[in-house]
């Protein structure tokens, strides 16, 4: 029995490769053979891992799904929106700082309210307010709304940000963790997929229906209605969750800032890859579709496909990435991944043909983002059950730190000196995030064993 275990651990390990050459000359069967086995061990494997997941892992599933195609599409129509009112890109970077800024500084209180509010509650409040902001920003353009509504969003993406982490751990095991983490931000990016799709189309249905160009506000705040709408719908699954609160022991009260002091170098290491990563992404993902629209004049319709088709490209990343993970490390996947992602950040930001740049969109985004959920689950795993809401708004604060910034940089940079600037900006602080992936948890070094 374990003799054959041993036998099919190696041959799923990739035992083929070390056939010497006259059998794989001789015998292509074999090859093919050993090929098909492997695949379908593999199969059945990643499908075991999925019928692990619980009933409110399911149901999360469903709203992330919803969720990811609703703000798919929102994010790709809504700084189209904010321009077509003559709003300039400052105004946009500005809407984004917004948002984010209030997500970073309300991540420490939003951790001690996840607690006290529970998984659940948190969960729908957080869905309810974002699609009230959508909503409010349809129906008042005003330049105070929509800063103000983008602060609400701020507020809701941190309460469900910080919740997501703990609410996967706690509805997990040890088995299927890893799995339920990237396949969570898999299928959201997956349904954005779709979205994405429609969304490059959608001004133009909503256009014609009112007899108004595709790009006019209009045809734009009809089109950020039906998102609206799309985001109310996803809270239902939410409604169906059975999630108790923590026992009151459990729940954090002053902890968060004692936890900080205790465990400062610690999380310090963890959070600081995510933190320049954060903000190399805030001086240029915000503006992408602008980037398209300006430097290759390409349409709403064709930029709208390229998202779908990149969204697709990152879903099946994110699905691949737990058994790679298993085989070859979560710090390793990371590290790897999103060095191999450099070479096509620089060709998306400077190559003068479209073709090529879009391609390397599609790749770069797939490689960059792979990773995300492993390196979060790495995260969960390092910390104790009664601190993860605390180290969960600590990474959503690293996160949302560049972002709160570094778009309001980037759209002044644009505004004088063009798209260059900012690649730039944004190749530099990657490849110091991952020299700090590198260096701080690599298996050969020490650090690699830290526990919090």
């Amino acid at each position: 029995m374990t003799a054959a275990r041993e036998r099919d651990d190696a041959l799923c390990a990739g035992d083929f490769l070390d056939l010497s050459p006259g059998i794989l000359y001789h015998e292509p069967a074999l090859m093919i053979q050993t090929l098909l086995q492997r695949s379908a061990r593999g199969a059945l494997n990643y499908l075991a891992h999925l019928r692990a997941f619980s009933i409110n892992a399911r149901l999360y599933l469903v709203n992330a799904v919803i969720t990811g195609a609703s703000m798919g599409v929102f994010r790709f129509l809504l700084n189209f929106y904010v321009l077509s009112f003559g709003y300039n890109r400052e105004f946009v970077g500005n809407l984004v700082t917004a948002s984010s800024l209030t997500a970073l500084i309300v991540a420490l209180p939003m951790g001690y309210l996840a607690d006290r509010l529970g998984r659940k509650t948190s969960l729908v409040t957080g869905g309810t307010l974002t699609f009230l902001a959508v909503f409010a920003m349809v129906i008042w353009p005003e330049r105070a709304v929509l800063i103000s509504m983008n602060i609400l969003l701020g507020l809701a993406q941190s309460l469900a940000g910080v919740t997501m982490g703990p609410f996967l751990m706690e509805n997990s095991s040890d088995r299927e963790r890893t799995y339920l983490f990237s396949y969570s931000s898999g299928l959201s990016t997956l349904s954005a997929f779709a979205g994405n799709w429609i969304g490059g189309s959608l001004p133009t249905w909503m256009g014609n229906l009112q007899g108004l160009p595709a790009t006019s506000s209009s045809a734009y705040a009809a089109s950020l209605a039906v998102i609206g709408a799309g985001a109310a719908l996803a809270v239902l699954p939410l409604l169906f969750m059975r999630a108790p609160r923590l026992p009151r022991a459990e729940r954090a009260a002053f902890a968060p800032f004692a936890y900080v002091g205790q465990h400062a170098g610690q999380l310090s290491r963890l959070i600081a890859p995510m933190l320049m990563t954060s903000l190399g992404a805030g001086l240029i993902i915000p503006f992408m579709n602008i980037f398209f629209r300006e430097v290759h004049r390409q349409s709403d319709a064709t930029i709208g496909a390229m998202f779908a088709w990149s969204s697709l490209a990152m879903g099946v990343g994110l699905m691949i990435a737990p058994p790679l993970a298993e085989r070859y490390g979560k710090i390793q996947l990371v590290v790897v991944t999103q060095l191999l992602s450099i070479p096509f950040l620089i060709l998306l930001g400077f190559a003068p043909w479209f073709w090529v740049s879009a391609g390397a969109y599609y790749i770069r985004a797939a490689l960059m983002n792979l990773s995300g959920p492993v390196y979060q689950t790495f995260v969960m795993e390092k910390v104790d059950q009664s601190a993860r809401a605390t180290v969960a708004s600590l990474v959503s604060m690293a996160g949302n730190f560049g972002w709160a910034f570094s778009p309001t940089l980037s759209g002044w940079l644009q505004e004088r000196y063009g798209f260059s600037p900012p690649f730039l900006g944004t190749i530099f602080l990657y490849l110091l995030s991952i020299y700090l992936y590198w260096r701080f948890f690599w298996p050969d070094r020490r650090d690699a064993a830290v526990k919090l």
